[in-house]
C-alpha cells in the first residue's frame, strides 16, 4: 500500500469515527431535540442506519487496498487467535441478553414516540461489566488484533483502536454526567478495557451498585 493510499485510508476512518462520535454526543442530540423534536423518535434508527451505510467507504478502501501480509499467526498461535476471536463473538452475542435490543436499535423509541435524549444513558452492570467497564469495546479489540495483518488492515486496526480508546473516554463523560458518584465509584473498582484479576465486582457488589443507581434514578425523577 502506497503512502498516498495510507493517508486516504486514515482520513476515511477518522472522518467516519468523528461523525459517529459527533452524532452520538449529548450536545448534538440536545440540539436535535430543540430544533426538531418531532424527529427524535427516529434519531436512533437514523443513527444506526447511517453508521452502517457510511461504513462502506472506509471498509471498502481497506479491503480494496489489502496486500501482502505483514504478519500471520502460525501453528499454536493461529489456533489461539481463532479461539479468542470465536470466544469474543460468542460473548458478544451472549451479552445481548442483558440489553434491550429494541432500544439499542431504536425500535422502542420509534414505537413509543420517545423524544428523550437520555434513552441510551442508563447504567448497565451485566456479568461482563463486572470485569471491564466497556465489554463490547474490549471484545472488539480482541477481534481486531486476532487477525492476520497487512498494511491496510493494520492501518484500519490502529484507527479503530484509537477510536475505541477515545470513544470509551467520551462515553464515560456522559455516564458520569448522568450517574455522578455511582459511576465514579464503579470506575474505581473496575478497569476500562483490559480485565485485571484484582479489579472486578462480585455478584453481590454488582447487584448493590445496580440497586444504588436505580434508587438515584427514582430520586431524580
Amino acid at each position: 500500500m502506497s503512502a498516498s493510499q495510507t493517508s486516504w485510508l486514515i482520513l476515511a476512518w477518522c472522518l467516519y469515527f468523528l461523525l459517529h462520535s459527533l452524532l452520538a454526543s449529548i450536545s448534538v442530540k440536545q440540539l436535535a431535540q430543540r430544533k426538531f423534536p418531532g424527529l427524535m423518535p427516529y434519531y436512533r434508527l437514523a443513527f444506526n442506519a447511517q453508521s452502517l451505510i457510511l461504513l462502506a467507504a472506509p471498509l471498502g478502501l481497506t479491503l480494496l487496498w489489502r496486500g501482502e501480509p505483514l504478519w500471520q499467526w502460525q501453528g499454536a498461535a493461529s489456533i489461539l487467535a481463532n479461539v479468542l476471536a470465536l470466544a469474543a463473538l460468542a460473548l458478544f452475542f451472549w451479552s445481548l441478553n442483558f440489553y434491550d435490543s429494541t432500544e439499542f436499535l431504536g425500535l422502542r423509541q420509534f414505537r413509543e414516540h420517545r423524544v428523550e435524549v437520555e434513552d441510551q444513558e442508563r447504567l448497565r452492570i451485566s456479568p461482563l461489566h463486572r470485569f471491564v467497564r466497556h465489554p463490547w469495546y474490549s471484545l472488539g479489540l480482541v477481534l481486531v488484533w486476532s487477525r492476520d495483518m497487512d498494511a491496510a488492515l493494520l492501518t484500519a486496526s490502529l484507527c479503530a483502536t484509537a477510536y475505541i480508546w477515545a470513544g470509551s473516554l467520551l462515553e464515560e463523560r456522559k455516564l458520569i454526567r448522568y450517574h455522578g458518584e455511582v459511576y465514579r465509584d464503579y470506575r474505581k473498582l473496575v478497569p476500562g478495557l483490559i480485565p485485571l484479576p484484582w479489579k472486578r465486582l462480585s455478584r453481590d457488589e454488582a447487584r448493590r451498585m445496580r440497586e444504588r443507581a436505580a434508587r438515584q434514578s427514582r430520586d431524580e425523577a
